[in-house]
Protein backbone atom coordinates (compact mmCIF):
# COMPACT_ATOMS: atom_id res chain seq x y z
CA UNK A 1 0.00 0.00 0.00
CA UNK A 2 2.61 2.21 0.78
CA UNK A 3 3.76 1.82 -2.86
CA UNK A 4 1.09 2.00 -4.39
CA UNK A 5 0.42 5.88 -2.58
CA UNK A 6 4.07 6.76 -3.39
CA UNK A 7 3.86 5.99 -7.02
CA UNK A 8 -0.06 6.66 -7.56
CA UNK A 9 0.36 10.09 -9.94
CA UNK A 10 2.80 7.81 -12.17
CA UNK A 11 0.99 4.93 -12.43
CA UNK A 12 -1.85 6.37 -13.38
CA UNK A 13 -0.52 8.61 -16.10
CA UNK A 14 1.03 5.41 -17.49
CA UNK A 15 -2.62 3.74 -17.83
CA UNK A 16 -3.58 7.46 -19.65
CA UNK A 17 -0.68 7.38 -22.13
CA UNK A 18 -1.21 3.40 -22.88
CA UNK A 19 -4.60 2.30 -21.77
CA UNK A 20 -3.26 -0.45 -19.67
CA UNK A 21 -0.65 -1.01 -17.19
CA UNK A 22 1.08 -4.78 -15.39
CA UNK A 23 2.81 -4.19 -12.31
CA UNK A 24 5.46 -7.26 -11.29
CA UNK A 25 6.92 -7.76 -7.79
CA UNK A 26 4.58 -6.56 -5.31
CA UNK A 27 4.15 -10.16 -4.43
CA UNK A 28 0.39 -9.63 -3.48
CA UNK A 29 -1.08 -12.77 -1.54
CA UNK A 30 -4.20 -11.87 -0.28
CA UNK A 31 -7.39 -9.56 -0.87
CA UNK A 32 -7.18 -7.23 1.82
CA UNK A 33 -3.62 -6.54 1.09
CA UNK A 34 -4.89 -5.82 -2.33
CA UNK A 35 -7.79 -4.03 -1.89
CA UNK A 36 -5.41 -1.70 0.37
CA UNK A 37 -3.26 -0.88 -2.50
CA UNK A 38 -6.44 -0.90 -4.85
CA UNK A 39 -7.93 1.68 -2.70
CA UNK A 40 -4.43 3.94 -2.38
CA UNK A 41 -4.39 3.55 -6.75
CA UNK A 42 -8.27 4.15 -7.21
CA UNK A 43 -9.94 5.62 -4.09
CA UNK A 44 -13.88 5.19 -3.77
CA UNK A 45 -14.31 1.98 -5.49
CA UNK A 46 -17.43 1.34 -7.04
CA UNK A 47 -20.35 -1.69 -5.77
CA UNK A 48 -21.18 -3.79 -8.78
CA UNK A 49 -24.88 -4.13 -9.88
CA UNK A 50 -26.01 -6.02 -12.97
CA UNK A 51 -23.68 -8.90 -13.11
CA UNK A 52 -24.36 -11.73 -15.96
CA UNK A 53 -22.56 -13.97 -13.00
CA UNK A 54 -22.27 -14.26 -9.82
CA UNK A 55 -18.95 -13.07 -8.17
CA UNK A 56 -17.95 -12.93 -4.34
CA UNK A 57 -16.84 -9.65 -2.08
CA UNK A 58 -13.81 -10.57 -0.96
CA UNK A 59 -12.68 -7.40 0.46
CA UNK A 60 -14.37 -4.07 0.65
CA UNK A 61 -14.79 -2.84 -2.63
CA UNK A 62 -12.74 -5.83 -3.87
CA UNK A 63 -14.62 -8.85 -6.02
CA UNK A 64 -13.86 -12.29 -7.00
CA UNK A 65 -13.93 -13.04 -10.43
CA UNK A 66 -16.87 -13.99 -12.12
CA UNK A 67 -17.51 -17.19 -11.46
CA UNK A 68 -17.21 -19.21 -15.28
CA UNK A 69 -16.25 -22.54 -16.11
CA UNK A 70 -12.67 -22.88 -16.47
CA UNK A 71 -12.47 -24.33 -19.71
CA UNK A 72 -14.52 -21.89 -21.21
CA UNK A 73 -13.32 -18.49 -22.86
CA UNK A 74 -14.67 -15.32 -21.87
CA UNK A 75 -14.21 -13.48 -24.77
CA UNK A 76 -13.43 -9.80 -25.20
CA UNK A 77 -15.89 -7.09 -23.70
CA UNK A 78 -15.81 -3.99 -21.75
CA UNK A 79 -16.97 -4.43 -18.06
CA UNK A 80 -20.21 -3.41 -17.39
CA UNK A 81 -20.55 -1.72 -20.70
CA UNK A 82 -24.59 -2.08 -20.64
CA UNK A 83 -25.07 0.21 -17.44
CA UNK A 84 -25.80 3.58 -17.64
CA UNK A 85 -22.56 4.59 -15.82
CA UNK A 86 -19.91 2.10 -16.21
CA UNK A 87 -16.95 1.88 -14.92
CA UNK A 88 -14.21 3.76 -16.56
CA UNK A 89 -11.09 2.03 -14.65
CA UNK A 90 -10.76 -1.67 -13.50
CA UNK A 91 -7.88 -2.88 -10.95
CA UNK A 92 -7.01 -6.97 -11.21
CA UNK A 93 -4.80 -8.81 -8.65
CA UNK A 94 -3.67 -11.94 -9.40
CA UNK A 95 -3.40 -13.63 -6.12
CA UNK A 96 -2.56 -17.18 -7.44
CA UNK A 97 -1.44 -17.87 -11.07
CA UNK A 98 -3.16 -20.38 -12.67
CA UNK A 99 -1.22 -23.04 -13.69
CA UNK A 100 -1.71 -22.95 -17.51
CA UNK A 101 -3.40 -20.60 -19.64
CA UNK A 102 -5.97 -17.78 -17.63
CA UNK A 103 -4.63 -14.80 -19.12
CA UNK A 104 -6.29 -11.82 -18.62
CA UNK A 105 -6.25 -10.52 -22.43
CA UNK A 106 -6.56 -7.04 -23.60
CA UNK A 107 -7.14 -5.68 -26.75
CA UNK A 108 -7.28 -1.52 -28.14
CA UNK A 109 -10.55 -0.09 -28.81
CA UNK A 110 -10.00 2.25 -31.17
CA UNK A 111 -8.01 -0.34 -33.35
CA UNK A 112 -10.70 -2.48 -33.15
CA UNK A 113 -13.10 0.56 -34.20
CA UNK A 114 -10.63 1.18 -37.07
CA UNK A 115 -10.97 -2.52 -38.03
CA UNK A 116 -14.68 -3.48 -38.41
CA UNK A 117 -16.51 -2.48 -41.61
CA UNK A 118 -17.62 0.84 -41.69
CA UNK A 119 -21.19 0.32 -42.34
CA UNK A 120 -21.38 -2.04 -39.41
CA UNK A 121 -19.93 0.36 -37.32
CA UNK A 122 -22.01 3.35 -38.92
CA UNK A 123 -25.60 1.11 -38.10
CA UNK A 124 -24.44 0.11 -34.16
CA UNK A 125 -23.34 4.28 -34.27
CA UNK A 126 -26.90 5.10 -35.28
CA UNK A 127 -28.76 2.31 -33.20
CA UNK A 128 -26.74 1.62 -30.51
CA UNK A 129 -27.01 -2.04 -29.28
CA UNK A 130 -30.26 -3.81 -27.42
CA UNK A 131 -29.21 -6.46 -24.49
CA UNK A 132 -32.03 -8.67 -23.45
CA UNK A 133 -31.83 -10.58 -20.43
CA UNK A 134 -33.65 -13.02 -18.49
CA UNK A 135 -32.93 -13.93 -14.76
CA UNK A 136 -33.16 -17.59 -13.81
CA UNK A 137 -32.56 -18.52 -10.22
CA UNK A 138 -30.50 -21.47 -11.91
CA UNK A 139 -28.56 -19.24 -14.21
CA UNK A 140 -26.26 -16.78 -14.57
CA UNK A 141 -27.07 -14.02 -11.53
CA UNK A 142 -30.33 -14.11 -10.41
CA UNK A 143 -32.03 -10.59 -10.29
CA UNK A 144 -31.45 -10.46 -6.44
CA UNK A 145 -27.79 -11.11 -6.74
CA UNK A 146 -27.65 -9.04 -9.70
CA UNK A 147 -29.32 -5.86 -8.28
CA UNK A 148 -28.33 -6.54 -4.74
CA UNK A 149 -31.77 -6.98 -3.57
CA UNK A 150 -34.49 -9.36 -2.82
CA UNK A 151 -36.77 -6.44 -2.74
CA UNK A 152 -38.92 -5.84 -5.99
CA UNK A 153 -40.04 -2.22 -5.58
CA UNK A 154 -36.54 -1.54 -5.18
CA UNK A 155 -35.49 -3.46 -8.39
CA UNK A 156 -38.48 -1.39 -10.26
CA UNK A 157 -36.86 1.80 -8.87
CA UNK A 158 -33.02 0.50 -10.12
CA UNK A 159 -34.99 -0.25 -13.56
CA UNK A 160 -36.40 3.15 -13.75
CA UNK A 161 -33.57 5.55 -13.26
CA UNK A 162 -31.06 3.37 -15.33
CA UNK A 163 -33.35 3.35 -18.62
CA UNK A 164 -34.28 -0.47 -18.21
CA UNK A 165 -37.29 -1.90 -19.04
CA UNK A 166 -38.51 -5.10 -16.91
CA UNK A 167 -41.07 -7.22 -17.04
CA UNK A 168 -41.94 -9.69 -14.01
CA UNK A 169 -42.52 -13.48 -15.50
CA UNK A 170 -45.11 -16.23 -13.37
CA UNK A 171 -42.53 -17.99 -12.36
CA UNK A 172 -41.20 -15.05 -10.52
CA UNK A 173 -38.22 -14.36 -13.03
CA UNK A 174 -37.09 -10.64 -14.16
CA UNK A 175 -37.20 -10.38 -17.99
CA UNK A 176 -35.35 -6.64 -18.95
CA UNK A 177 -34.29 -5.02 -22.50
CA UNK A 178 -31.85 -1.81 -22.03
CA UNK A 179 -30.55 0.02 -25.36
CA UNK A 180 -26.79 1.40 -24.85
CA UNK A 181 -24.21 3.10 -27.13
CA UNK A 182 -21.93 0.99 -29.15
CA UNK A 183 -19.53 3.83 -29.34
CA UNK A 184 -17.91 6.09 -27.26
CA UNK A 185 -15.50 9.07 -26.98
CA UNK A 186 -12.51 8.42 -24.76
CA UNK A 187 -13.46 10.91 -21.55
CA UNK A 188 -9.67 12.29 -22.07
CA UNK A 189 -8.32 11.51 -25.35
CA UNK A 190 -11.19 12.01 -27.19
CA UNK A 191 -10.57 8.76 -29.37
CA UNK A 192 -13.45 6.76 -30.46
CA UNK A 193 -13.40 3.67 -29.05
CA UNK A 194 -15.67 0.45 -29.66
CA UNK A 195 -17.21 -0.03 -26.16
CA UNK A 196 -20.02 -2.52 -26.30
CA UNK A 197 -20.49 -6.48 -24.97
CA UNK A 198 -22.06 -7.10 -28.43
CA UNK A 199 -20.61 -10.08 -29.34
CA UNK A 200 -19.56 -11.45 -25.51
CA UNK A 201 -23.30 -11.85 -24.10
CA UNK A 202 -24.84 -12.74 -27.86
CA UNK A 203 -26.33 -16.18 -28.00
CA UNK A 204 -24.30 -16.79 -30.94
CA UNK A 205 -20.62 -16.75 -28.69
CA UNK A 206 -22.44 -19.56 -26.48
CA UNK A 207 -21.00 -23.18 -27.61
CA UNK A 208 -23.43 -24.96 -29.53
CA UNK A 209 -24.40 -27.49 -27.28
CA UNK A 210 -25.00 -24.99 -24.42
CA UNK A 211 -27.30 -22.77 -26.78
CA UNK A 212 -29.59 -25.58 -28.06
CA UNK A 213 -29.95 -27.05 -24.71
CA UNK A 214 -30.90 -23.09 -23.61
CA UNK A 215 -33.28 -22.36 -26.21
CA UNK A 216 -34.85 -25.63 -25.67
CA UNK A 217 -35.93 -25.32 -21.71
CA UNK A 218 -36.43 -21.63 -21.91
CA UNK A 219 -37.34 -20.60 -25.58
CA UNK A 220 -35.51 -18.21 -27.82
CA UNK A 221 -36.93 -15.64 -26.26
CA UNK A 222 -35.75 -16.22 -22.98
CA UNK A 223 -32.26 -16.84 -22.84
CA UNK A 224 -30.26 -15.65 -19.71
CA UNK A 225 -28.97 -13.48 -22.28
CA UNK A 226 -28.48 -12.01 -26.23
CA UNK A 227 -28.08 -8.87 -27.69
CA UNK A 228 -29.72 -7.55 -30.64
CA UNK A 229 -29.20 -4.41 -32.72
CA UNK A 230 -30.32 -1.19 -31.11
CA UNK A 231 -33.73 -1.18 -33.07
CA UNK A 232 -34.50 -4.86 -32.04
CA UNK A 233 -33.57 -6.77 -35.58
CA UNK A 234 -31.22 -9.93 -34.41
CA UNK A 235 -27.47 -9.94 -34.74
CA UNK A 236 -26.40 -12.67 -37.10
CA UNK A 237 -23.92 -15.61 -36.45
CA UNK A 238 -21.65 -13.94 -38.90
CA UNK A 239 -21.51 -10.62 -37.57
CA UNK A 240 -20.61 -12.17 -34.04
CA UNK A 241 -17.59 -14.48 -35.38
CA UNK A 242 -16.45 -11.27 -37.21
CA UNK A 243 -16.16 -9.03 -34.57
CA UNK A 244 -14.21 -11.97 -32.68
CA UNK A 245 -12.50 -12.23 -35.33
CA UNK A 246 -11.40 -8.62 -35.29
CA UNK A 247 -10.56 -8.82 -31.43
CA UNK A 248 -8.01 -11.59 -31.62
CA UNK A 249 -6.16 -9.98 -34.42
CA UNK A 250 -5.73 -6.78 -31.48
CA UNK A 251 -5.37 -9.07 -28.91
CA UNK A 252 -2.54 -9.07 -26.80
CA UNK A 253 -1.52 -11.06 -23.93
CA UNK A 254 0.79 -11.91 -20.17
CA UNK A 255 0.87 -15.08 -18.90
CA UNK A 256 -0.21 -13.75 -15.01
CA UNK A 257 2.30 -14.44 -11.83
CA UNK A 258 1.83 -14.79 -8.52
CA UNK A 259 1.44 -11.10 -6.81
CA UNK A 260 0.97 -9.23 -10.08
CA UNK A 261 -0.94 -6.50 -10.28
CA UNK A 262 -2.79 -4.74 -13.52
CA UNK A 263 -4.75 -1.52 -14.36
CA UNK A 264 -6.51 -1.28 -16.83
CA UNK A 265 -8.53 1.52 -18.94
CA UNK A 266 -11.96 0.60 -19.38
CA UNK A 267 -13.08 2.58 -22.80
CA UNK A 268 -9.79 2.23 -24.43
CA UNK A 269 -9.43 -1.86 -23.63
CA UNK A 270 -11.41 -4.51 -24.04
CA UNK A 271 -10.68 -7.52 -21.80
CA UNK A 272 -11.09 -11.49 -21.76
CA UNK A 273 -10.49 -14.11 -19.55
CA UNK A 274 -8.94 -17.25 -21.70
CA UNK A 275 -9.45 -20.79 -20.67
CA UNK A 276 -6.86 -22.18 -17.38
CA UNK A 277 -5.95 -24.87 -15.23
CA UNK A 278 -7.02 -24.51 -11.55
CA UNK A 279 -6.10 -22.95 -9.60
CA UNK A 280 -6.40 -19.40 -10.51
CA UNK A 281 -7.19 -16.35 -8.11
CA UNK A 282 -8.00 -12.63 -9.38
CA UNK A 283 -9.61 -10.19 -7.85
CA UNK A 284 -11.34 -7.25 -9.65
CA UNK A 285 -12.11 -3.48 -7.93
CA UNK A 286 -14.05 -0.99 -10.27
CA UNK A 287 -13.66 3.04 -10.03
CA UNK A 288 -14.49 6.48 -11.85
CA UNK A 289 -17.73 5.59 -13.44
CA UNK A 290 -18.22 7.58 -16.27
CA UNK A 291 -20.99 10.00 -16.46
CA UNK A 292 -24.17 8.65 -18.05
CA UNK A 293 -24.23 8.76 -21.97
CA UNK A 294 -27.29 10.11 -23.48
CA UNK A 295 -29.11 6.96 -25.54
CA UNK A 296 -32.66 7.51 -26.44
CA UNK A 297 -34.25 4.68 -24.79
CA UNK A 298 -35.80 1.97 -26.96
CA UNK A 299 -39.01 1.78 -25.06
CA UNK A 300 -41.67 4.19 -23.96
CA UNK A 301 -42.33 3.13 -20.66
CA UNK A 302 -41.42 0.43 -18.52
CA UNK A 303 -44.41 -2.25 -17.90
CA UNK A 304 -45.13 -4.29 -14.62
Amino acid sequence: PGWAAEHRHAVRSLVTEHGALLIRGLALKEAGQAGAVLHHLAPGPMTEREAFAPRRTRAPGVYSSTTWPANQPMCMHHELSYTHAPPGLLLLACLTAPRTGGATALADATAVLDALPPELVQRFEEEGWLLTRTYHDEIGASWAQAFGTDDRTAVEDYCRAHRIEFRWLPDGGLHTRQRRRAVLRHPVSGRRCWFNQIAFLNEWTMAPEVREYLIDVHGPDRLPFTTRFGKGDPIGEDVVQLINTVYERHTVREPWQDGDLMLVDNIRMAHSREPFEPPRDVVLAMAEPLHPTPCPPTFEENAR
